[in-house]
C-alpha cells in the first residue's frame, strides 16, 4: 500500500486507504475489536468511519487541495487580457503598460503581474522594445601618437552639496589630471577656460592660434575662417568626450579649432568610450569622499587642488603599472617598472641563494 511503519499520513491514496479499510474488517472478523485494529495499523477509529462512508459513495480519493481566491481573475477578465495583447502588444510591449491600456479602455482591470501570469499561461510573450543596432567606434586618425600630451578626455562631474559642477581635463595616456574648473553652470565658456589653462601649463600654447582666437572672442570667426589656411596642419592633440551639449556645442567646436585640437565623440549610450575621465570622477569620489559632503564652492575648488595634487603625485595608478601619473606623464614610467621588476627578480635570487647555502652549513 506505499505505508511505512508508524501512524497513518494526513493524506494517503484511495488504493491505501480500501487496503486498510479491508484490514479492519478482516481483524472485526477474526473477534478484534475496531478499535484494537485500528490502533494497530496507526489509523484514528473515525477516520475509518469516515472512509466507509465515502467508500459506500464511491468517493474515496480525496479531492484536490486548496481553491480558487474568490478574489480571483473571472473568465470573463481573462478573455479581456487576451483580447488587449491581440490589439495593443505591438504598441505597448510591455505588461505594466498592457495593464495600464486595459483600464485606460475600460476593457480589464487588473494588477501587471496579473495580465504577465495570464500571458505565460498561454505562452504569450511580449515583443519587447527592438534592440539598436550597435554603433561602430570611428578609427583613430594616423597621426595619433599613443604618448603624453597627444590624447586628452574631459567631461562635468557634479558635486549637489555645493551646487556646483567641475570639468576635469586629463590625458589619457599617461592618467595625469591636467587641471579642474569649478563652476554654477555647465557651458563652453568653462570648457574654454579648462583647456586654455591646460594647454598652458603643458607648454602647447605656441600652438594656439592667437589671431584665429581674437576673432573668436571678438565674434568675427566665420565657416571659412575655420576651413581656411589659418586652421591647417597637424593638430595639438585629440581630445574626447560625451554627447554633452556643452561639447557638441558651436562655440566649443569653434574654439577647439582656433586652438587646433581635434574632437573625437563617443557613441550615444556608450560611457566607456571615454571610460578613462569617468573612472577619474569614480576614483576621487569614492577615495576622497568628503569632497561630496563640502556645501561651499570656494572650499571645493581648493579641496580638488590639493586632491588633484595627491592624485597625480602620491597615488599610484593600476592602470599605469603601478607609477604615479605624473611619473608616466614625464617619461619615468617605464623606468620605474623595470625597475620593480629587476627588484623583484633580485628578490629572488636572494632568497634562493639564502637558503642553498642555510642548507650546506651543518651548523
Amino acid at each position: 500500500m506505499g505505508l511505512t511503519a508508524g501512524p497513518v499520513p494526513p493524506r494517503v491514496q484511495a488504493g491505501a486507504k480500501q487496503g486498510l479499510l479491508e484490514l479492519v474488517e478482516h481483524a472485526e472478523g477474526a473477534g478484534w475489536s475496531r478499535a484494537r485494529a485500528c490502533q494497530l495499523l496507526g489509523l484514528d477509529p473515525d477516520r475509518a468511519a469516515g472512509w466507509r462512508e465515502r467508500r459506500a459513495g464511491d468517493r474515496l480519493e480525496d479531492l484536490p487541495s486548496g481553491g480558487g481566491a474568490v478574489h480571483g481573475l473571472l473568465e470573463t477578465e481573462r478573455a479581456a487580457i487576451l483580447e488587449l495583447f491581440e490589439g495593443w502588444a505591438q504598441v505597448d510591449r510591455s505588461h505594466r503598460k498592457l495593464a495600464a491600456r486595459g483600464s485606460r479602455l475600460e476593457l480589464v482591470h487588473a494588477a501587471p503581474s496579473t495580465v504577465l501570469r495570464v500571458l505565460q499561461a498561454e505562452n504569450l510573450v511580449l515583443p519587447g522594445h527592438p534592440a539598436r543596432e550597435p554603433l561602430v567606434r570611428s578609427p583613430w586618425p594616423e597621426w595619433v601618437v599613443w604618448k603624453p600630451n597627444s590624447i586628452w578626455c574631459y567631461d562635468f562631474t557634479h558635486f549637489t552639496r555645493a551646487k556646483s559642477a567641475a570639468i576635469a581635463v586629463m590625458d589619457v595616456v599617461s592618467r595625469k589630471w591636467l587641471t579642474t574648473l569649478v563652476s554654477a553652470e555647465e557651458t563652453s565658456t568653462q570648457v574654454e577656460v579648462a583647456f586654455l589653462t591646460a594647454l598652458r601649463e603643458q607648454g602647447l600654447q605656441d600652438r594656439i592660434d592667437e589671431r584665429l582666437l581674437a576673432k573668436l572672442r571678438a565674434g568675427h570667426v566665420t565657416a571659412v575662417d575655420l576651413d581656411g589656411p589659418e586652421a591647417d596642419g597637424v593638430p595639438v592633440l585629440i581630445v574626447m568626450s560625451d554627447n554633452g551639449p556643452q561639447m557638441r556645442s558651436h562655440s566649443t567646436k569653434e574654439f577647439m579649432a582656433a586652438c587646433a585640437i581635434m574632437q573625437r565623440f563617443g557613441r550615444p549610450g556608450t560611457p566607456t568610450d571615454q571610460a578613462w575621465i569617468e573612472t577619474l570622477f569614480g576614483h576621487v569620489k569614492g577615495e576622497w569622499p568628503h569632497l561630496t559632503k563640502i556645501r561651499d564652492p570656494g572650499e571645493l575648488t581648493a579641496e580638488l587642488d590639493q586632491v588633484r595634487e595627491q592624485y597625480n603625485t602620491v597615488r599610484l595608478h593600476a592602470g599605469i603599472g603601478y607609477v604615479t601619473p605624473d611619473d608616466e606623464h614625464h617619461g619615468q614610467g617605464d623606468a620605474l617598472r623595470q625597475a620593480r621588476r629587476d627588484g623583484l627578480d633580485a628578490a629572488r635570487q636572494a632568497r634562493i641563494a639564502y637558503r642553498r647555502s642555510a642548507s650546506k652549513d651543518p651548523s
